[in-house]
């Protein structure tokens, strides 16, 4: 039985253990297979993963370079913001620009005519402008001309002046020497006008010695009033007249005798006192003095005395000869006077 068992077995094993076998074998082979693939790939892998670092490296070096270059480009978009920004705000104020020049575009239509009048005006002006440039040029141009004319004249003048400058040295030589000569012919006239008024001074000595009611004051013949004229008047009385006759006669005669370059005079003043006159005639003591040196002057021109070589003036009562007030004195400030001098 058991036998018959074991056959059993067998014929059952006999059908079903080549399938297995060749599952196994199979099997094996798969996995010889596998773990030869296993095995390349492990060496592949190996190989791989060598490969791998070196590339890891290079692509660490490629992700630093990387960095840097996203870096500079955050800087550069950084900027570009900053531009775009500022773009922006430029747009911006573009756009409010244009809303005004559109508005003013409106109000241009309107100020167009008003603008081409101005225009207009303005060129009208310009040319206006221009003419009177014009004129203004040609003016210029004359004045020029004149200016250059004037500088000749006054080129001319400064050799004229020059000319005269050395002319008036010359002069001036020339009048020094005539002063020199005319102040040496003066001395001369002086000393012999002096020599004819001793002479004079000495013929009327000898022909008043014996009036007490003439004196001699310094160069001066002095007459007291009451010898010639009455109180208060001015014309002389024939005592007067008597006294002055011989005086007019000596000086006729001298007059004849000085030479006729020496220029003499007679000179005859009046003098009164300090008693003022109110009459009709002599308002005050001026006119009394001053007839009473004329009356003296016409009786003199009467007696052949040249009237040219007469000079009559009156003094009042202002240059007395005495300071008292008594009668003694105010009879010597009345008085006529006489000199002769040059005129």
């Amino acid at each position: 039985m058991a036998m018959g068992r074991g056959r059993r077995r067998s014929a059952e094993y006999g059908e079903f253990w080549p399938g297995y076998v060749d599952v196994l074998s199979t099997l094996l082979l798969v996995v010889t297979f596998l773990m030869s693939v296993f095995m390349i790939a492990q060496f592949f892998a190996t190989q791989e993963s060598a490969g791998k670092d070196t590339v890891l490296q290079r692509l660490n070096r490629q992700l630093s370079e990387l960095t840097s270059l996203l870096s500079l480009e955050k800087g550069k978009a950084k900027e570009s913001e900053d531009q775009v920004a500022e773009l922006q705000a430029m747009l911006a104020t573009l756009k409010s620009d244009n809303e005004k020049l559109s508005g003013l575009a409106a109000l241009g239509d309107e100020s167009t005519k008003s603008a081409t009048a101005r225009i207009g005006a303005l060129s009208s002006e310009l040319d206006a402008q221009k003419s009177v440039s014009t004129e203004a040029l040609a003016k210029v141009d004359l004045l020029n001309q004149q200016l250059a004319q004037l500088r000749r004249q006054i080129a001319a003048l400064n050799d004229a002046l020059e000319a005269s400058e050395k002319k008036g040295a010359e002069s001036d030589k020339t009048i020094k020497d005539l002063g020199q000569r005319l102040n040496a012919a003066l001395a001369r006239q002086v000393q012999e006008l002096q020599r004819y008024r001793s002479d004079f001074f000495g013929r009327l000595r000898d022909l008043l010695k014996d009036r007490k009611d003439i004196r001699v004051v310094g160069d001066r013949f002095v007459f007291e009033s009451e010898v010639l004229f009455g109180s208060g008047e001015a014309s002389l009385t024939p005592e007067g007249l008597a006294a002055l006759d011989p005086i007019a006669t000596a000086i006729a005669d001298l007059g004849r005798q000085i030479p006729k370059e020496i220029d003499w005079v007679v000179q005859i003043n009046g003098h009164t006192d300090i008693r003022p006159i109110a009459s009709a005639q002599f308002p005050s003591n001026w006119e009394l003095s001053t007839a009473r040196a004329s009356s003296v002057v016409k009786h003199m021109i009467a007696r052949g005395v040249p009237p040219e070589r007469l000079v009559a003036a009156g003094y009042g009562e202002y240059q007395p000869i005495e300071s008292g007030t008594d009668e003694a004195s105010l009879q010597k400030n009345r008085r006529i006077e006489l000199k002769l001098t040059s005129r």
